[in-house]
């Protein structure tokens, strides 16, 4: 229901992790905010977690791929227990994150989910993709805003430990380490190993251990391993030369590490047991998971200690994780925007956005802000469809539009050369004539340059075919949801 000025919206989101999957359905208010007689410029006002659901392990199969008929059938009995019908659904995400995103068939599964529903962002989360989201959801990027502070975010779940590094609530950096609390499975009935994963077996070659099924374990010997894998966390947050386990099991680039970092956070499955630590923990409760997590919780808390890392706490942990998707539709002036028809529409692309304040006027700094921006959301062998989004109403001369235009080029060659469009989203009303002068620079690319619309970093757009004779291209933006307090 709704006006033009309001709309309530209900939306679900979807996190279906290495370990675990989780169901949220979510009331949003999404409100005209723009004064007067401006363009329309919607935000989402208030959200109110309606259903929450208990947190599941995810499905997989004997072939270790996500298990879809199981993945299916747990969010139709969800529907079920929120007392919604997928029909009511306006706008959701679903998000597959962690060790589960590299199984063969995550795409698909996502996809398959998101018809179930709505109008969905779907979204494949490699390691530094799933790190800006859990920042963002844990309070992050909402600390490092309010404090000016540059905020490390380590989202650890059950086979990767995603760090995001926060700069005045902007994403700066990011990497991804397979270390997690689900690696290395026992049985806590009879301390008996029954899973030991390919990351595991690296960590217990540098302890010198060796563990198969069926082997038993003691209290002891998985502190040994979980203060190891603390140690690796630590190792990629420092600036000293990392050890061949760290850099064995970082799945990304290293943490640039040109900043100083000045406080750490915990989110994911491993997080409570963090800042909720228990010193006396015995084995039947380090396991009482069927894994290490609690105990890896632990042993990262006692580390952070004993070499004085300055804490702060998530406003969330487990459920650092989105509460659906709001959406808006604009149109779009015809008359300051270039779009390649022939490339269009796109759906779901996320958007990065590289300048913070104002944009550099040497095309070399404004080249290097967009690499590192789309650095922050996919690996280099993992390249997709990604928006630079440039905020700000500031006037722009034609040498500054052409500065802009070369050095936007520069940046997105990486993704120029995957056979990927150059999207770009302006707040400002410099559409057409930055998109001529990328043009003018290279003229076999395919461009789509709109303006007038204001996206954040973290957004997913939809943008398509153009309509009324080519002067218009319609919008969606989706703007992720998070359960966290307004800061």
């Amino acid at each position: 229901m709704g006006t033009s000025n309001l709309q309530i919206v209900q939306s679900v989101g979807i996190d279906i992790g290495t370990s675990t999957t989780q169901f949220v359905v979510s009331r949003l208010t999404v409100k005209n905010v723009a004064p007067g007689s401006l363009v329309p410029r919607f935000a989402i006002t208030d959200k109110e977690v309606r259903y929450k659901s208990d947190i599941h392990f995810t499905p997989i199969d004997g072939n270790n791929r996500v298990d879809a008929d199981k993945i299916f059938t747990l969010i139709r009995s969800e529907f079920d227990r929120a007392g919604v019908s997928p029909e009511t659904i306006d706008t959701g995400a679903v998000i597959i994150t962690g060790e589960t995103a590299k199984k063969e068939n995550a795409k698909s599964i996502s996809a398959k989910v998101a018809g179930i529903a709505g109008d969905f962002v779907v979204a494949t989360a490699g390691g530094k993709l799933e790190s800006i989201i859990a920042g963002k959801g844990s309070g992050a990027s909402d600390l490092s805003r309010r404090d000016y502070a540059t905020v490390a975010n380590i989202d650890i779940g059950g086979g990767t430990a995603n760090v995001g590094i926060f700069k005045n609530g902007k994403a700066l950096d990011s990497c991804c380490i397979n270390v997690g609390g689900r690696l290395l499975q026992v049985d806590r009935s009879t301390a008996q190993v029954t899973a030991v994963s390919e990351p595991m077996k690296a960590i217990l070659e540098d302890c010198d251990l060796g563990l198969s099924p069926g082997d038993t374990v003691t209290r002891e010997l998985l502190g040994r391993i979980c203060r190891r894998m603390s140690t690796v966390i630590l190792e990629c947050l420092g600036k000293n030369r990392l050890s061949p386990l760290a850099e064995r099991l970082l799945m990304t680039d290293p943490l640039r590490l040109d900043y100083d970092i000045d406080t750490v956070m915990v989110s994911g499955g491993v997080a409570d047991h963090v800042y909720a630590p228990s010193s006396s923990m015995a084995l039947p409760d380090a396991t009482r998971y069927g894994d290490i997590g609690p105990l890896f919780g632990l042993e990262l808390a006692q580390l952070f200690q004993a070499r004085k890392v300055p804490v702060a706490e998530p406003t969330e942990t487990i459920r650092a994780t989105v509460i659906g998707a709001g959406a808006q539709t604009v149109d779009v002036s015809g008359s300051t925007i270039l779009a390649d028809d022939e490339v269009l529409p796109f759906k779901n692309i996320p958007v990065a956005i590289p300048f913070s304040d104002t944009i550099p006027v040497d095309e070399a700094d404004i080249a290097q802000a967009v690499t590192r921006s789309i650095d922050n959301f996919y690996e280099n062998d993992a390249l997709d469809k990604i928006a630079i989004g440039i905020t700000g109403n500031q006037y722009f001369s034609f040498k500054e539009i052409q500065a802009l235009a070369r050095g936007l080029i520069k940046g997105l060659a990486p993704v120029i050369r995957a056979g990927f469009p150059a999207i770009i989203v302006l707040e400002a009303d410099i559409g057409k004539v930055l998109g001529q002068s990328m043009k003018a620079v290279d003229g076999n690319m395919n461009i789509v340059c709109v303006d007038q619309l204001l996206v954040t970093e973290g957004d997913y757009v939809d943008i398509g075919k153009s309509i009324a004779g080519g002067t218009v291209v319609p919008v969606v933006i989706k703007s992720l949801v998070f359960e966290t307090k307004q800061i």
